[in-house]
């Protein structure tokens, strides 16, 4: 069993005012060296606010901030083992690609040839092999990302801090980009910090995933706990898709929650399936689009079954997502549906067996 690798980043209690604005509010947490972190969260929530202070940009009104377990009070941004790549960018547009990959050993007092074989082992490292005397000018979105990574990387930094560098690429290209972030993460094997609202690409691209509401983290965990068990409605509501329904806790026994749900009646959840405060009021049952099954021809559940009746086809070619609204629930709930050969997209108004587990469920107080 390999151990957890040791901590890049600490912060305890960091807070930042702009005025009477409370920008961050008590924010504690480490990243791990090696690590490809996200900041996930809606517009105004604080995250690259965040990542500011983290680079020396911003200084923290309270709490402290360790990077490889120094304090950085008081350090600036320009001395600190870190760089950032901007949304923008900010590729020198009369500067060659050389020029700019090099841009920040133009002060180096090694030997030019020394520094030259650093620009191009940058622009192998991205991609961008031969690329050196191109103008910045002349490249597309997706090039001038390398770039400023093979910029940003060239100075060997213990973290590199992203804000939101995808942002301004195509889908296609973003996915693309992403799988390369990844590899090249691995490959130069530093700590990577990115500031996104996206969710799917923080899930896609991360070891673990800090969600940001309000100046504060709600829930600091892998993308696969974020995701089958948020901490919190608010986490659930913000990560993907979840479905909800009002529920009653009729009984807690030991670890075993007994809860009265619509459609799915009366079930036993295990205490790991259930979030918040024991005797709390507005108890729900949340649960993912694709953890709900529909059954076809002689399809038999493997644990539980209810009748539903279609309301809403949507068709993703891959995927198809169905409303269906099951007997006995006031609204209806969302279900993904894999298109594989041979299965029928069924209509507007069809009944529908659903399949599903209470082992899927998640019960927020």
């Amino acid at each position: 069993m390999t151990s957890e690798k040791p901590t890049m980043i600490e912060m305890r209690d960091v807070h930042k005012y702009y005025g009477d604005y409370h920008a961050l509010r008590g924010i504690n947490g480490t990243i791990r060296a090696g690590e490809f972190f996200s900041l996930l969260g809606p517009s105004g929530c604080g995250k690259t606010t965040l990542l500011r202070t983290i680079a020396g940009f911003e200084d923290i009104s309270g709490g402290m901030i360790m990077i490889d377990g120094k304090n950085m009070a008081g350090v600036p941004a320009n001395v600190r083992p870190t760089n950032m790549v901007f949304q923008s960018y900010a590729i020198f547009p009369h500067l060659t690609v050389a020029q700019n990959v090099g841009f920040g050993l133009r002060r180096d007092p090694r030997p030019k040839a020394e520094k030259q074989r650093e620009v191009d082992e940058a622009l192998e490292m991205v991609g961008l092999k031969g690329y050196g005397n191109r103008a910045a000018h002349a490249l597309s979105g997706g090039q001038r990302q390398r770039v400023a990574l093979a910029r940003a990387l060239i100075l060997k930094p213990k973290v590199l801090l992203l804000d939101e560098p995808l942002s301004a690429l195509d889908k296609k290209m973003r996915e693309q980009m992403q799988m390369e972030l990844i590899k090249l993460q691995r490959q130069v094997g530093i700590t990577f910090i990115l500031v996104t609202h996206d969710q799917e690409e923080a899930l896609v691209m991360s070891d673990r995933i800090a969600v940001m509401f309000e100046g504060g983290i709600a829930q600091l965990a892998d993308p696969e706990t974020l995701y089958r068990r948020p901490n919190s409605r608010q986490v659930a509501d913000f990560i993907g898709t979840m479905n909800f329904m009002p529920a009653k806790i009729v009984a807690e026994t030991g670890d075993l929650v007994e809860v009265d749900s619509q459609g799915f009646g009366h079930v036993t959840l295990q205490g790991s399936q259930c979030m918040g405060t024991p005797g709390s009021n507005g108890s729900s049952i949340g649960f993912r689009p694709e953890t709900l099954t529909i059954l076809f021809e002689n399809q038999q559940a493997v644990d539980r079954e209810s009748m539903a009746t279609v309301e809403e086809v949507v068709y993703y070619g891959d995927m198809t997502y169905y409303d269906v609204r099951i007997d006995g629930m006031t609204s209806p709930v969302r279900i993904s549906m894999r298109n594989v050969f041979g299965r029928p997209v069924l209509d507007i108004g069809n009944r529908a067996r659903v399949a599903w587990s209470p082992g899927a469920l998640v019960l927020f107080r």
